[in-house]
């Protein structure tokens, strides 16, 4: 029955991309389907979900953050100069070196965060299960331009 409503949850969260975003939460509805996708594959227990996704959460936010603030920037630099000096091109590096080595961290601190509250199996499936979630995600992206193309 659990898988059932699981499902069918994500199956109506997923047709939700079909539809033009009209209130701008369409952050939050991913949000949604990920944790019911990630939940469900990883088979979490009660006891589990509730020590997991504050982890989970908070690394997604770090993530975000460096994304955002670091990375973001630093790309947007480098596809617009390319014909900068060395030493700009250095710092740049620089600067991508410190953001990758932070999403590293990141992802380290994770592993070690669920540790405490997983078995180190969930701990593994969770990069695929993430994987797997993403594929469905940009399958379901690339169907919505496709009808947005045709009308």
């Amino acid at each position: 029955m659990k898988n059932l409503i699981t499902l069918t949850v994500l199956f109506v969260s997923f047709l939700s991309f079909a539809q033009p975003p009209r209130d701008g939460k369409m952050r939050e509805k991913i949000k949604a389907q990920k944790i019911a996708f990630i939940t469900e594959k990883l088979n979490l227990t009660a006891d589990e979900a509730q020590k997991f996704w504050p982890i989970y959460n908070e690394f997604e936010a770090t993530t975000e953050k460096i994304k955002s603030e670091d990375l973001r920037p630093v790309k947007q630099q480098m596809r617009r100069n390319s014909d900068i000096s060395d030493k700009e091109a250095n710092k740049l590096l620089d600067k991508l070196i410190r953001a990758e080595n932070r999403m590293h961290n990141a992802k380290i601190k994770l592993v070690n965060d669920l540790k405490t509250v997983l078995p180190a199996k969930k701990i593994i499936m969770l990069k695929a299960v993430e994987d797997q979630f993403n594929k469905r995600l940009l399958e379901q992206l690339k169907k919505f331009r496709e009808r947005r193309k045709k009308n």
